[in-house]
């Protein structure tokens, strides 16, 4: 399937920036599961000051402005080639070694809630048990936005019983990790079929299993991805992947705006 894609970030500041750095996930990169035709990103206000692949494979990078910037526009556009493949990506590689989506992070503490949760999975293959995780997820915690934020951790939502993609993304993968698989964190897009435009990109989850490799995982749908999905980077949770994040010295009250918009 052919995806066209535009990620248009817009920041709006009340008095001029002293400091800003952003970093810049927003660039998918050709893989088992997808093929970028074209890809383009454009900033306005703000510099690049360096470009570079991480240690999870991402493309990065760093932009910064200062003086009287009172309006940043990062817009991300261009057109990705996908392939269905049951949501396998395949053998792991790259600088991060395998045991490293194994450990715990902040947003991924394993806590009573994601133990009991593993343990209610049951017997069955490696597939079989993943699959009836990402079903046991979608039961336990409803989609609900405004329920939780980016820095929410995995235990949290999952007593609170609701959140977003993000949500369901790091309970799948604390979960995982319990269960005895390494697990990552996803972020990229999902052509809807409801809507073009929607208000944010999406995140899913993988799990490594021996006979596979990367198995792909999306609790907040109950499917494993398919040809309308686009992956944009990958990390052991949301901070390691997310598509922009920084740092802003200044006393400037800072708005912003998503736009997404994804279609075949």
């Amino acid at each position: 399937m052919r995806l066209k894609i535009t990620h248009r970030t817009e920041y709006r500041y009340d008095a001029p920036v002293q400091y800003l750095l952003q970093r810049l996930r927003l660039m998918p990169v050709s893989g088992s599961t997808q093929t970028v035709a074209s890809w383009v990103i454009k900033i306005d206000g703000a510099r690049e000051e360096v470009r570079f692949t991480d240690h999870f494979g991402n493309d990065t990078r760093l932009v910064s402005a200062e003086g009287g910037q009172h309006t940043i526009i990062v817009e991300a556009a261009g057109e990705v080639t996908t392939r269905d493949t049951a949501g396998v990506s395949g053998v792991h590689h790259g600088f991060a070694p395998l045991w490293l989506f194994s450990q715990q992070t902040p947003l991924t503490t394993v806590g009573d809630g994601i133990r009991d949760l593993a343990a209610s999975v049951g017997e069955g293959t490696d597939i079989d048990r993943l699959h009836k995780l990402m079903g046991a997820i979608r039961e336990r915690v409803a989609y609900k936005p405004g329920t939780t934020s980016a820095v929410t951790p995995a235990e949290e939502a999952l007593t609170l019983k609701a959140g977003v993609c993000q949500d369901h993304s790091h309970i799948f993968t604390a979960v995982a990790r319990v269960m005895g698989f390494p697990a990552r964190y996803i972020s990229g897009h999902l052509m809807m079929d409801a809507s073009v435009e929607q208000a944010a990109s999406h995140a899913w989850a993988e799990a490594h299993v021996p006979s596979l490799g990367w198995v792909a995982f999306d609790p907040a749908n109950g499917i494993s991805p398919d040809e309308r999905y686009v992956r944009v980077a990958t990390g052991r949770d949301y901070s390691d992947a997310s598509p922009v994040s920084g740092i802003l010295l200044g006393q400037a009250e800072e708005k912003l705006a998503v736009t997404v918009t994804v279609e075949q």
